[in-house]
């Protein structure tokens, strides 16, 4: 396989990771900008609920957050959030098939109202933005994790 060949595989491959990431989000995908040391980011209010006609579908109204964001190849990460009316934290997975970037996902709470879970981002990974998808049993949810590999030196 030629490099230019290889290089377009792999963008298809992003391309296709990232529409799955949006229609399993019902189309709504949140973008977290992260704060420098001389900027500190502002803390970020609640925000009200939207009206019924305005919410994701049924079967995608999972809330996730993972924290930080972004990460660091080999850091480790809290993922929080609700399920949106399912029944309760049942998976968490970070990646695509064959490109996964969670390990050691551990689920600390699983409560539907404000579930826990920690894991590993993967070494083999470099700089981009990968879907972390959680599972509640009943709803779905969606987030995007920035990856950034320190700078050398």
């Amino acid at each position: 396989m030629s490099v230019k060949s290889s290089v377009l595989r792999h963008g298809r491959l992003v391309a296709g990771a990232a529409l799955a990431a949006a229609v399993i989000a019902g189309g709504t995908i949140g973008v977290a900008a992260a704060a420098t040391g001389d900027h500190p980011a502002a803390p970020v209010a609640a925000a009200a609920q939207p009206p019924a006609s305005e919410q994701p579908p049924e079967g995608a109204r999972a809330v996730v957050k993972v924290d930080p964001n972004p990460a660091t190849p080999g850091g480790e990460v809290t993922i929080t959030g609700n399920c949106g009316g399912g029944k309760g934290l049942k998976k968490v997975i970070g990646g695509y098939p064959g490109h996964q970037i969670l390990k050691d996902v551990k689920i600390v709470d699983a409560n539907p109202e404000a579930f826990k879970a920690t894991a590993k981002l993967t070494t083999k990974i470099g700089d981009g933005v990968g879907p972390v998808m959680v599972d509640c049993d009943g709803e779905a949810g969606v987030t995007l994790l920035v990856t950034h590999t320190p700078a050398g030196g």
